[in-house]
This record gives structure tokens, C-alpha cells and sequence, in this order.
């Protein structure tokens, strides 16, 4: 087991070297002030859109404000940063993401080392991207666009919102996993124009995002990236299905600075259960194409680290270098 993971796993499953009885009587009045949930990304954003739904549920649950706290800038690492250097009492978290881990790797001057400087606490959802191409591209399926991509190598162009988001992953692990030639154009700000009219011809996209766009006709609908189909594009294939092995989830979840207490932890893994499995949360996620995500925070660790070492392959195979 490599070292990185058996210290995530020892940190989700330690007990904080606090007297028993002191441990106890905290976790029973936490939270007996507001708590702040920090979002590496500006408001809107998906990261931020799941972590108020969170939040306003865990409020109701618990009797406190959990309040959201933007902190966008260089890539979410300013957030991460603020959560993880904050104390470690339970009243500071940060909503990550899939971008955390990809950071990881693809940032080697951060101020903190994420994988060690976090206590895991649950895992919230996951969703996926839907593989869309313009119309003008002649290929209706995976394996008419790989034929088409081998047959003209550089030559088409996917878009993403910038280097490490989680469509740029998507689109790489594509490249690395079929070997096929198209150009990543990154955007700093919406590339769906380009992409309706045919500057860029594909893209990975957030289904929430696009899915109008699918159904007025304007987008081709190759393929979703994650494991499973999405009920919110049915009839849509699987990339895995013609790309052995091939998953690209979107997926969120909640930490907070290591050596928080574990009676904390998983008082709040426990809340957050409860939270994704009411009826009214699952029917929002629907809505948004996604679906609750639960783990325990070992479970949580032991994903995390595995996310990271997956992206961390993807970043050195793109050679991908931080805007």
C-alpha cells in the first residue's frame, strides 16, 4: 500500500489524543456555533451549488448556520489552503472536488501537501459528463469519432474551462486511453459558443450545462463518462462501453484540517448520510444529473487516494503544466 494512502487511512481512522471524556461531551454540543464550508470556486459553480444544498440541509439537521465561504483563486488551491491551515475543531470544511485531486499532482509548489494535511469526512455526490460533439462532425458514435480522429490526428479540437478541470481530464484520459490526436482549447470563460458553432467540434461537458442544448438539437450526444448511464440522458451510452474501463466521474465531497476530532468527523459523516438519503435532497440531485455519493470517512480516504494517483498518471501523460 503506498505510503501516501496508509496515512490517509490512518488519519480518517484515528482517534484524536484527547481525553475520552473530553471527546465525548465536545461531540455531543458540536456544533454550538456556526460552521463555515469553503468553497474553492465563485459562486454558481458546481463545487458551490452542492456545498450550499449541503449546508442549508446540515443547518436544518443540526440547529447551527453552516455558512458557505467563497474563496476562488489559483485553481481552488486558495480555498483549500484557508480550510486546511484553519483550526481543527470542526468549524472549519472545505467542499472539495475533484479538482483537489488532480492539484495534487499537477501543482508541486503548493503550501500545504493535501493528501496528509486532511481529515476525510464523507463523500456528498457524483455526476458525470456528457462526450457531445458539434453536428458538423461526422460521427454519431464513440467508435466513429475514434476511426475520424485517427484518420485526421490533430485535426479536431475539444474545449474545457482550463488545464486540470474535470472536462480537460476527461478529454486526456480519452487521449490516453484510445490514442487518438485532438488539440485541447482551454477557456477561461464559456466556450459553448464556439462550440455551437463549430470552432471547437467536442467537448466533455457537466451534463446541467449542456443538456438543453442536447435536447433543442444543437449538440450530438456521444457518450457519458461515468460507469453507469445518467437517467438525465437516457438512451446515451457509456463511454466504458466502447472504451473498456474508461470512467470520468465529476464528484464532491466534505473534509476538514487534520486532527480534527474523529467524534466530530463522524458526527458530521453521519449528518451527511442522513442528508443524501432524504427524498427531497435525491430529488434535487436528480435534477442536476446527479446522484448521493455516501462513503465513510475510510472509505473517503482510500478514494481520495486513489483519485489522486489516477489523475496523477493522467497529468504526466498530457505533460500538463498549471496556467
Amino acid at each position: 500500500m503506498p505510503i501516501a494512502r496508509r496515512h490517509l487511512l490512518r488519519v480518517a481512522a484515528a482517534v484524536a489524543a484527547w481525553p475520552a471524556a473530553a471527546r465525548l461531551a465536545f461531540a455531543d454540543t458540536y456544533p454550538s456555533r456556526p460552521v463555515r464550508i469553503i468553497v474553492g470556486f465563485p459562486p454558481g459553480a458546481a463545487t458551490d451549488i452542492i456545498a450550499r444544498l449541503i449546508a442549508d440541509a446540515l443547518s436544518n439537521r443540526l440547529g447551527q448556520q453552516f455558512i458557505v465561504d467563497n474563496r476562488p483563486g489559483a485553481a481552488s488551491n486558495l480555498g483549500a489552503e484557508t480550510a486546511i491551515k484553519a483550526p481543527p475543531d470542526g468549524y472549519t470544511l472545505l467542499a472539495m472536488t475533484v479538482t483537489n485531486a488532480v492539484n495534487a499532482t499537477l501543482y508541486n509548489n503548493l503550501n500545504f501537501d493535501f493528501i496528509h494535511d486532511i481529515a476525510p469526512v464523507s463523500g456528498t455526490i457524483r455526476s458525470a459528463n456528457v462526450f457531445e460533439v458539434n453536428p458538423g462532425v461526422p460521427a454519431k458514435t464513440v467508435p466513429e469519432f475514434i476511426s475520424y480522429a485517427k484518420a485526421n490526428p490533430g485535426k479536431l479540437n475539444y474545449a474545457s474551462f482550463g488545464v486540470g478541470t474535470a472536462p480537460n481530464m476527461a478529454g486526456e484520459l480519452f487521449k490516453m486511453m484510445t490514442g487518438v490526436n485532438i488539440v485541447h482549447v482551454p477557456y477561461k470563460s464559456n466556450y459553448m459558443p464556439d462550440l455551437l458553432s463549430g470552432q471547437v467540434q467536442a467537448t466533455f461537458t457537466p451534463i446541467p450545462l449542456t443538456i438543453g442544448y442536447i435536447r433543442a438539437g444543437q449538440m450530438r450526444p456521444l457518450a457519458v463518462t461515468s460507469a453507469t448511464p445518467s437517467s438525465a440522458l437516457p438512451g446515451v451510452p457509456t463511454v466504458a462501453q466502447f472504451v473498456p474501463g474508461y470512467e470520468a466521474n465529476i464528484w464532491h465531497g466534505i473534509a476538514a484540517p487534520k486532527d480534527t476530532p474523529t467524534e466530530i468527523v463522524t458526527k458530521l459523516n453521519t449528518e451527511i448520510a442522513a442528508v443524501l438519503a432524504d427524498p427531497a435532497i435525491k430529488e434535487k440531485l436528480d435534477k442536476l444529473g446527479a446522484e448521493p455519493m455516501p462513503m465513510t470517512p475510510g472509505d473517503f480516504a482510500k478514494f481520495i487516494s486513489e483519485q489522486i494517483d489516477k489523475w496523477g498518471k493522467v497529468v504526466k501523460f498530457a505533460g500538463m503544466k498549471p496556467e
